[in-house]
């Protein structure tokens, strides 16, 4: 069954700055660090470290970065969905900036992950983009400006762009989460975006590269925790 994912959520992306037992030394934070604040975590991680991580944790939603759409059979190096959920799977991203995909290649990995009950976590380059993948009804899209991802520049998407996502993302289709994580490096930033609207944030090389990884982690969640707190404390009228 697809998880249902608590808002606002964090999302962690290793790509292949690290791999094997690092991976599982993140995860094994993360894990952690979503029980202690009680946040819903995704954690996109390399297909080929999937089970070790599912089999080692406890709280994480893992992610695969790609899948192809072939059934089980002939298809030598392909990556075979059933496979990815054997695993321990729950989802699979679509469309990154480094993994980039046709609107027909989307469509068709949707279809293929809706058959195995995979949330869907679609990338957008600009508004425009994101509105096309709007359409296909993923069940997250993360715009993200691809020259901003890695960490290029240090910047972040500036806020305009983030409310602009958001609110024409959410006049296709209401039900859609919007993600906010090119450029994330420090705890205020994922903060800053919660607050303003974004149902999550997310960083890879935010993480990957900061000096102290692990801890890291830990100061995004616990920012993601703060501002779910005061969203709530918003709403109830008290800030």
């Amino acid at each position: 069954m697809k998880p249902a994912i608590r808002t606002p959520y964090f999302e962690i992306g290793v790509k292949n700055y690290i791999y094997g037992d690092t991976v599982l030394e993140y995860a094994l934070a993360a894990d952690k660090a979503a029980e202690k604040y009680d946040i819903d975590v995704l954690f996109i991680a390399p297909a080929t470290e999937i089970r070790n991580i599912t089999s080692h944790t406890k709280h994480l939603i893992v992610l695969a970065p790609y899948m192809d759409t072939l059934r089980p059979g002939r298809g030598m190096a392909d990556i075979l969905p059933e496979g990815l959920k054997a695993a321990g799977a729950q989802g699979v991203v679509i469309n990154h900036c480094e993994k980039p995909m046709s609107l027909p290649a989307m469509k068709a990995t949707i279809d293929r992950a809706r058959e195995l009950d995979f949330l869907v976590f679609a990338c957008a380059d600009t508004i425009d983009e994101a509105k096309a993948i709007a359409q296909l009804h993923p069940d997250i899209i993360n715009p993200e400006p691809s020259e901003l991802i890695g960490g290029a520049g240090g910047k972040v998407s500036d806020m305009s762009f983030v409310m602009d996502s958001i609110r024409e993302i959410k006049a296709i289709d209401p039900s859609i989460m919007v993600e906010q994580a090119a450029g994330i490096t420090n705890g205020e930033q994922v903060y800053a975006f919660i607050m303003a609207g974004s149902e999550a944030a997310g960083a890879a090389s935010g993480i990957m590269n900061a000096a102290d990884p692990i801890a890291m982690i830990d100061e995004m969640i616990a920012a993601t925790r703060r501002a779910a707190d005061d969203l709530a404390a918003k709403e109830r009228g008290n800030l």
